[in-house]
């Protein structure tokens, strides 16, 4: 293990000054300048480089997988930023893991290319017609799959209405994606995998219906070819993978490179997919990765235990001032909330993968959370809750509800999250807009203030279960508690209870 130091020499990161690192520290043995193009990717932030791209770049060191590298692209004006970093260091990534018993670090080089990021997407779709792209694969958050509040694609959202009107020139992912399937179905091209790992239960369904979806309102035969000639398996993608700030820069530089954009991440990766691809793929498997018939019973325990999880520990974690994921774990009060409402109301809802039980996946997230070398943001594990707790709270509490099973944790839960969107923390102090629908919470959260009810009726979050007579009166009593005796007491309360039942 190289560890940092004070006094080591800085050196910027790029392909020439890759030998002037400490012998050390892994970087790419395979050659760079000879790797050939085969899976796009959208949405090229950290989370992709330390999971998705590393798995890519095991196999490129066993002199595998040489025609799959990546090229990189973003359909957001941000993305413009990665972009101009990745590409003054020749797209090389410093990955720094984070184990409990200290750091490692490597460089990482499967990446060759990322596309100008501009409006119409002409670069993306370009390039995605290309016969050598295989694979187009998603990073772009929950929220991006503009996914209508009753399922499926939301037709009615202006960026889809766009791209309806306007099919050479689209704005969202899924307008490039349709457009470049019909520049090579033109060309008598076969189509390419498309490929989600964002986490979404039933992640490649979700993206074969947006894809398909849009497709139909342009050209029904051309939706028909996708649907029958594409492939869009689902997965399941799991790593803890914070977001890069000044200390992360720091962090880097103290073992002596000079990145823009490193990445932090923990010991622990999973990567389970359904073996469904159109065109090819990398053998992902003989880097540590999973292929499986059923990847619904991994991803069932994983949005449900560790995504909902975090949703469990982050809005409390805000509402007292406690600033990590770790610090929230080490806080007694709220790692009593998580424990209790995990053993009691969320795993006896899951079912079991060949590896692991519901309760031994409790006891595997709590210590991956508790490490106190990661830290991840309760700031960031709360933006979007939005989607987060639509994706990933809701069909709990709502699955709950129909097999009779007690629900008063999972309404707590969603009553700090109400408190939290009221925008100030116990102390007083301001909450950041933390959502891009942060308006509408706000006032929805203080509306219901004077009437707990009124948050349920955010039909767009709940539906039907906020007019459940078992489920809004756990949430009025936890909400009401919340707001009276406050966080700590509410769930003290709450695990008091549980404890005793």
């Amino acid at each position: 293990m190289r560890r940092p130091t004070q006094d080591m020499p800085r050196t910027g990161l790029n392909e020439v000054t890759l030998s002037q690192l400490p012998e050390s520290i892994e970087r790419p043995r395979y050659d760079r300048a000879a790797l050939k193009p085969g899976i796009v990717h959208v949405g090229l932030g950290n989370f992709h480089r330390a999971h998705q791209a590393w798995y890519l770049h095991r196999l490129m060191q066993a002199g595998d997988a040489l025609d799959w590298a990546i090229i990189g692209a973003g359909v957001r004006p941000a993305d413009a930023g990665m972009r101009t970093r990745l590409l003054a260091q020749d797209c090389l990534t410093t990955l720094i893991e984070l184990d409990p018993k200290g750091k490692s670090v490597e460089i990482t080089g499967p990446m060759i290319d990322f596309l100008p990021v501009e409006e119409g997407n002409g670069a993306l779709i370009r390039c995605m017609s290309d016969p050598s792209i295989r694979i187009v694969s998603l990073t772009v958050t929950e929220g991006g799959y503009f996914i209508a509040p009753e399922g499926g694609l939301d037709l009615a959202h202006p960026d889809i209405r766009h791209d309806i009107g306007n099919p050479d020139a689209p704005r969202t992912v899924f307008g490039a994606i349709v457009a470049g399937l019909m520049a090579r179905r033109r060309a008598g091209e076969g189509p390419f995998t498309v490929q989600s790992c964002d986490n979404l239960k039933g992640n490649g369904d979700i993206t074969r219906n947006a894809v398909v979806t849009l497709a139909r309102q342009l050209d029904p035969a051309l939706a028909e070819w996708i649907d029958t000639q594409g492939a869009f398996p689902n997965s399941m993608v799991d790593c803890i993978v914070p977001a890069t700030g000044p200390s992360e820069l720091a962090l880097a530089e103290s073992f002596g490179i000079k990145d823009a954009a490193p990445v932090t991440h923990e010991n622990f990766r999973q990567w389970v997919i359904e073996d469904d691809f159109c065109a090819g793929r990398p053998d992902w498997d003989r880097a540590g990765a999973t292929f499986s018939a059923n990847v619904h019973a991994y991803e069932a325990m994983k949005i449900r235990m560790l995504n909902a999880g975090h949703q469990v520990l982050a809005n409390a974690g805000e509402l007292l001032g406690v600033e990590t994921i770790a610090g929230c774990m080490a806080d007694a009060d709220i790692s009593a909330l998580f424990d209790t409402v995990q053993r009691r109301e969320i795993a006896p809802l899951v079912g079991a993968t060949p590896e692991m039980t519901p309760l031994e996946y409790v006891e595997l997230i709590s210590l991956r959370f508790s490490n106190p070398q990661i830290q991840d943001t309760t700031r960031r594990v709360a933006f979007d809750g939005l989607s987060r707790h639509r994706g990933f709270v809701v069909p709990i509490i709502d699955d709950a509800l129909k097999a009779g099973h007690p629900v008063e944790g999972l309404a707590l839960v969603e009553a700090l999250w109400a408190r939290m969107c009221a925008g100030k923390r116990e102390n007083g102090d301001a909450i950041s807009p933390n959502d891009p629908d942060w308006e509408n919470l706000v006032a929805a959260a203080n509306m219901a203030r004077s009437r707990p009810q009124h948050w349920l009726e955010q039909e767009h979050v709940y539906g039907d279960i906020g007019r459940n007579e078992r489920f809004s009166g756990a949430f009025v009593d936890a909400f009401e508690t919340v707001w009276r005796h406050g966080t700590r007491a509410a769930i003290r309360a709450y695990a008091g209870a549980a404890g005793g039942s």
